[in-house]
């Protein structure tokens, strides 16, 4: 239930980016300017600042246990990609975007806004986690799976595997574990900026939806099947598996949320810049985000 309201806070927030934008004053310009503010500042500051949530009961073995759940998580879609493509009898030249689609999600800009809005502190330190098995696989086994390669890895990009998320999720977990008792003036600056990664978040979201184009995607009924298997199927699937090694209910609500995101802007990048149809990627991104605001409350409801 605290999902299903948060949801619709989060739903409020949305619209009022749609409003905003409809009218000019969230413009294209404006809203990428926000992201880079969420994406630099506000989610970076929201993971150090559940770093240094001192009073929290999750300890470096929870962690260690984690990173494991987050693990199994991709191992996961990976092996659930290969089944999207008969499934779905993707044709040849679309396959690469589909597996790459089902893999990636919208963790960061997504995901872990709603971790802090719905769970606090303690979900997100769990959330962020998996931005290091997300960047490593993303800029790895992302860019070969799109070009049509099965490797698990590529030497391409994978300089931009560290980076602003990584960077503070790491530290994170290491004031957290160390126990380093930062100055006041760093938490209280840390608070205060992760509280703007929610409405920003959301907000650039909803701006982004005046450009969503319903009849541009009414007659794919292959992305509509496979946006509803993303979102609703994989997360049940991924549940039933995760209840077998997961008893903490923090954590499985955390391994919910990022089963359950929309597919990640990452994967259109990833398809224009290496060859991929990137006009069905950013399709699956805007349809599968308009979805997930029903999907994520819903399902949800179902599992807990």
């Amino acid at each position: 239930m605290i999902l299903v309201q948060q949801m619709l806070v989060l739903f409020v927030l949305m619209g009022i980016g749609y409003f905003c934008g409809k009218k000019g004053f969230i413009t294209d310009e404006f809203s990428k300017n926000l992201s880079w503010l969420v994406v630099n500042v506000a989610t970076p500051a929201m993971i150090l600042n559940a770093g240094m949530n001192y009073e929290s009961s999750i300890r470096g073995k929870e962690l260690l246990f984690g990173f494991g759940m987050a693990l199994l998580v991709y191992a996961f879609l990976i092996a659930i990609s290969f089944l999207v493509i008969p499934l779905l009898r993707i044709p040849d030249n679309d396959k690469n975007v589909y597996r790459v689609m089902t893999i990636f999600s919208n963790i960061g800009f997504m995901g872990l806004p709603i971790l802090q809005a719905a769970y606090g502190s303690e979900a997100v330190l769990y959330g962020a986690i998996f931005q290091f098995p997300y960047n490593f696989l993303i800029y790895t086994y992302g860019i070969a799976a799109m070009k049509g390669g099965n490797a698990l890895g590529s030497s391409e990009g994978l300089k931009r595997i560290i980076n602003v998320g990584v960077i503070s999720s790491l530290l994170a977990i290491v004031i957290y574990v160390s126990g380093i008792h930062m100055p006041v003036v760093i938490r209280t600056s840390a608070r205060h900026l992760s509280n703007l990664a929610a409405p920003l978040s959301m907000m650039v979201i909803g701006q982004s939806m005046i450009h969503f184009k319903l009849r541009g995607i009414r007659g794919n009924i292959r992305l509509l099947a496979f946006s509803i298997l993303k979102l609703v199927t994989f997360p049940i699937l991924g549940m039933l598996l995760l209840s077998f090694f997961v008893k903490d209910e923090m954590l499985l609500h955390v391994c919910y949320i990022m089963l359950a995101t929309p597919v990640g802007s990452m994967t259109a990048m990833v398809a224009q810049q290496y060859g991929g149809n990137y006009t069905l990627a950013a399709k699956g991104v805007a349809l599968s985000t308009v979805l997930s605001v029903i999907t994520i409350p819903l399902v949800s409801l179902l599992i807990f």
